[in-house]
């Protein structure tokens, strides 16, 4: 199947190169582009695309308040950030979207991201995920009891591991030798152990017991 794209940008290089990025994989279709948030909520009615790469510093409406009116939406929205600059990657990924991805990022990280996102997966751009996810560990006041792991098996804490490094399914699995299919289980399981909604909470849980840092 293939999956629909909407880039999100105020500028026009930017969604140039992503358009000629994704329009030369196969299964991946660029719908639209917006170049601004309102814009980008308009398609997302119009096109019904699957993933929205979403920048957060664009005019007349910015890419946070729209990842916030657009979570309700049966779409799979990735930020793009340059991080450094970006203080509104943890309100967006509050807000529901599936994750970020770093604008330096190589064109393969990009093309992950995205069948990562549409394949429902989290998406965190790499060794700056933990930077962010600590930003989030330090916003969330809610009691974390450690033992919250010990219901994991070893297989799971290295799977949470993973996750929190910023690796995706497809990366855990050839990290691990194992099938793909078999992380998406994993993963599963650990989110209904620890009792979270999505992987970026159970990111969370990690790093505040300790698991990952």
């Amino acid at each position: 199947m293939t999956v629909r794209v909407l880039l999100a940008d105020d500028e026009e290089l930017v969604r140039t190169g992503l358009r000629m990025i994704l329009g030369a994989e196969p299964g991946l279709e660029v719908v639209g582009e917006a170049a601004n948030g309102e814009e980008a909520i308009r398609l997302v009615e119009e096109l019904a695309p699957d993933v929205v790469l979403m920048d957060l510093r664009m005019p007349v409406l910015d890419g946070l308040e729209a990842t916030r009116r657009l979570q309700d939406a049966t779409v799979a929205i990735v930020i793009l950030t340059t991080f450094d600059t970006d203080t509104n990657v943890h309100g967006a990924l509050a807000a529901g979207a599936a994750g970020f991805l770093l604008k330096d990022a190589p064109a393969e990280r990009l093309v992950a991201a995205v069948r990562a996102a549409a394949a429902g997966d989290a998406v965190l751009a790499g060794s700056a995920a933990k930077r962010v996810v600590g930003q989030l560990v330090r916003r969330t006041v809610s009691p974390v009891d450690p033992q919250q792991l010990d219901a994991l098996t070893a297989r799971e804490r290295e799977v949470l591991s993973l996750m929190a490094d910023g690796c995706s399914n497809a990366e855990i699995a050839g990290r691990l030798y194992i099938g793909e299919g078999t992380v998406k289980t994993h993963v599963a399981r650990i989110l209904m152990k620890l009792g979270v909604r999505d992987r970026l909470q159970a990111v969370v849980v990690a790093y505040r017991c300790g698991l990952a840092g």
